[in-house]
């Protein structure tokens, strides 16, 4: 796993590369000082225009100038340091810079966003070439010079960006690297590494807890399904009842008998981003010992095709006892989802939240720059996910859950259909999955859209975003 470490400047060391940061029509003085005569003459002529980026070649290393324009709305201003770090990264990537020094003139959120857009920006998925030392970017580390900086924050952030890069390392590895047993293995090596406990629920506990949702969904593979049960329990957690969080971990999916396009199948291995996100998540928790009590469900296993499939037409019960028609064995997700909620109920907690690439309509609803959720949660507790979605730009927008959609819904012959029709997709689904979430409140999170990009989003790298992470980690810091 390569990611770029935060770390706090040497002031006995020279740093031969070195980046400042300042916001634009601020008291220059400090800064300036840092230039030689030539580069101070030169930034004071340019100053009063509308020019915030300056990059100077040295005979040993190279100095970057970053200035950022004045924002009153906190969150934007945030993204704009992010894309500020991003930017900067093409001349050091020329210069082929390993270790940066960020001398910082603003405040502590600023300078941290711009190191978050750098490091995340520097991202890159190598394992698979036969020689990737020639395609590293090589940036490293960042040193930060930041009087006001406090050891809390610095962890804080190697740890987000650490969780984030794995959440990414895991959607990007391909079905042959990461099948249902190597993702529980996983799981159980960070539970580990991280210091959380990892219970794996295997094939023969599902049947006898007859969990129809998973099994249905892995009748045809022959590699087994698990449901995967993280917590990081803190002693000085503030929430007396966990949160839980639910992640749909389908490994690779082929639509089952209802085969999905060609088109659209090449990239199904991210079809387990919302158990990635999950997994990071808790792995952030743990690092920086957050004190709320989470509770990990990670339901795994992959969607094929063969003689022994789950069919159009089946009815299967789910570990709630409802039981369910499926109409299209696409809609596979829902089904493996809300085992995993009715199982999350027993842990009585104050909050479920599930994370899936849920629904192709989200993705048509809006694109890739927001997730679409949905829930019957309190409004307090919406507007705080919603807020943390805006400050880390890991954006939501809500959409309705009327009783009507349940109509679409009905089946003749069972409790549940899997699908509703063409219209509304994502809340259909998301009505049948609160079917599954008996009086907890709840909340539903489709990332079916910015978790994985077809092609690179500023920091936001082609593939694999890590999307959610920042967001629910945030989330429970601050509003859980």
């Amino acid at each position: 796993m390569k990611r770029v470490h935060l770390t706090i400047a040497d002031t006995n060391q020279s740093y031969k590369d070195c980046v400042i940061l300042a916001e634009k029509n601020a008291d220059n003085t400090t800064w300036l000082s840092l230039l030689n005569a030539a580069e101070r003459s030169f930034v004071e002529r340019q100053l009063p225009l509308d020019i915030t980026n300056f990059f100077f070649p040295r005979a040993e290393g190279s100095l970057c100038i970053r200035l950022l324009k004045p924002e009153a709305d906190a969150a934007c201003a945030l993204e704009d340091a992010r894309l500020s770090g991003n930017e900067a990264l093409r001349d050091w990537r020329q210069y082929k810079i390993d270790k940066v020094a960020l001398h910082s003139f603003t405040n502590e959120a600023l300078t941290l966003a711009f190191a978050e857009g750098a490091a995340l920006g520097s991202y890159q998925f190598l394992v698979h070439f036969s020689e990737p030392e020639k395609k590293n970017h090589t940036l490293a580390e960042i040193a930060l010079a930041h009087p006001q900086l406090p050891e809390a924050s610095l962890v804080e952030w190697n740890a987000l960006i650490e969780a984030v890069t794995l959440t990414r390392d895991l959607v990007n590895e391909p079905f042959s690297h990461l099948d249902a047993v190597e993702m529980a293995e996983r799981a159980v090596q960070y539970g580990t590494d991280y210091g959380f406990s990892v219970e794996m629920l295997e094939k023969e506990q599902l049947q006898s807890l007859k969990m129809g949702g998973i099994l249905a969904v892995n009748k045809a593979s022959d590699t087994p399904p698990f449901l995967a049960v993280l917590e990081w329990k803190p002693e000085n957690a503030r929430n007396t009842k966990p949160v839980v969080l639910v992640g749909k971990g389908v490994v690779y999916d082929t639509g089952g008998l209802s085969l999905k396009p060609s088109e659209g199948m090449d990239y199904m291995k991210c079809d387990m981003a919302g158990a990635a996100t999950v997994l990071g998540t808790v792995i952030a928790a743990a690092k920086t010992k957050l004190p709320v009590h989470i509770v990990g469900l990670l339901p795994i296993t992959d969607n094929k095709i063969g003689q022994l499939a789950f069919a159009p037409g089946d009815v299967i019960r789910m570990f709630s006892g409802k039981t369910v028609e499926v109409v299209n064995t696409d809609a596979e997700g829902r089904l493996i989802l809300a085992d995993a909620l009715s199982y999350g109920q027993k842990y009585q907690p104050s909050l479920m939240i599930d994370v899936a690439t849920l629904t192709g309509a989200a993705v048509r609803t809006l694109g890739y720059q927001a997730a679409c959720y949905m829930g019957n949660a309190g409004a307090e507790l919406k507007r705080g996910l919603e807020h943390s979605g805006y400050m880390t730009y890991e954006r939501l927008a809500e959409l309705p859950l009327w009783r009507e959609y349940n109509d679409e819904l009905k089946s003749p012959v069972a409790d549940l259909r899997n699908i509703g029709s063409v219209n509304a997709g994502m809340i259909t689904a998301a009505k049948f999955l609160e079917h599954f979430t008996g009086d907890t409140p709840w909340l539903h999170i489709d990332i079916a859209g910015p978790a994985y990009l077809r092609s690179a989003n500023a920091y936001r790298p082609k593939e694999g975003s890590g999307y959610g992470v920042r967001l629910l980690y945030h989330f429970l810091k601050n509003h859980a």
